[in-house]
């Protein structure tokens, strides 16, 4: 069975998943100072964190464009394959919708799948069409069907260690934002129908490693046996130590994979990020 996987650039994956032969990721467009950069191309993940500590201008980024997805659509179909293509959240970018006018102008088999998340959470989809592709004989619309079946198993939980680039790119309100970093309070965050949502804050960055475990543990009651779990960070590496210290005592699962925010994620909460992911 010829599949191609396809995922937008606001899917954040580990490197030995983005590494598979038949998997490609189309990248959305990083604004930077007027001058446009897409992401993951003309910069790595680390660069942009460096890009983002150093410049006063927030980043803004661009959905991946009809055009692109066409081009990427027509190219795999010509070659033979049925193309299963995931995206980013529709309630919080176009990118759905791009990928889906472009499908209905490419003659084939194209199947277009809404995560309903970001970051971590729409990379556990992509790791599951993977783990589909190399283990199973199902066919692309087969491959779909399970992906819809695994949503109720996503979880995601993710915490961002300043409150400003929130603020900045409308998300929370300036006064919101000025008492939380005042108080040093961390918003524990997650995706409920496709938008973010905050389900509760701590306070100080010390407990935030051992709250994100407790929380993800208690969201698939305490058994994560036979999940995937995905873990993140950005620029924050001795933040990220206590966490993989947390998961490493207190979880046991079927794989643990290891990824860092991208910048489509990071140009909205900034580079000190930590974040957590389970599904089936």
């Amino acid at each position: 069975m010829n599949i191609k996987i396809l995922c937008d650039s606001m899917c954040d994956i580990p490197e030995e998943i983005l590494k598979k032969d038949f998997l490609e990721m189309i990248p959305l467009t990083i604004n930077i100072n007027g001058k446009e950069y897409k992401d993951g191309i003309d910069f790595t993940k680390v660069e942009f964190y460096n890009i983002l500590e150093s410049n006063e201008t927030l980043p803004k980024t661009s959905q991946v464009t009809y055009i692109q997805f066409k081009e990427a659509f027509e190219k795999y179909v010509n070659e033979g394959y049925d193309v299963i293509c995931l995206t980013g959240s529709s309630k919080t970018s176009g990118t759905y919708q791009s990928a889906t006018m472009a499908k209905n102008d490419v003659d084939g088999n194209i199947y277009i799948f809404d995560t309903l998340f970001l970051s971590l959470g729409s990379g556990q989809y992509v790791i599951k069409a993977c783990e589909l592709v190399e283990e199973s004989n199902l066919s692309a619309s087969e491959i779909v069907d399970e992906l819809e079946n695994i949503r109720e198993s996503v979880n995601l939980f993710f915490v961002p260690f300043t409150l400003n680039y929130l603020k900045e790119s409308g998300r929370l309100p300036s006064v919101v934002s000025f008492v939380g970093n005042m108080l040093n309070i961390k918003p524990i965050c997650t995706m409920e129908d496709g938008k973010n949502k905050i389900v509760t804050k701590v306070r100080g960055s010390r407990q935030v490693a051992s709250k994100l475990v407790d929380m993800i543990l208690e969201a698939n009651g305490n058994d994560l046996e036979s999940k995937i779990i995905t873990i993140g960070y950005g620029s924050n590496e001795s933040d990220f130590e206590k966490l993989k210290e947390e998961v490493a005592k207190r979880i046991k699962a079927k794989k643990i994979f290891i990824t860092r925010g991208g910048s489509c994620i990071c140009a909205h909460t900034g580079p000190e990020i930590l974040a957590v992911s389970s599904s089936n």
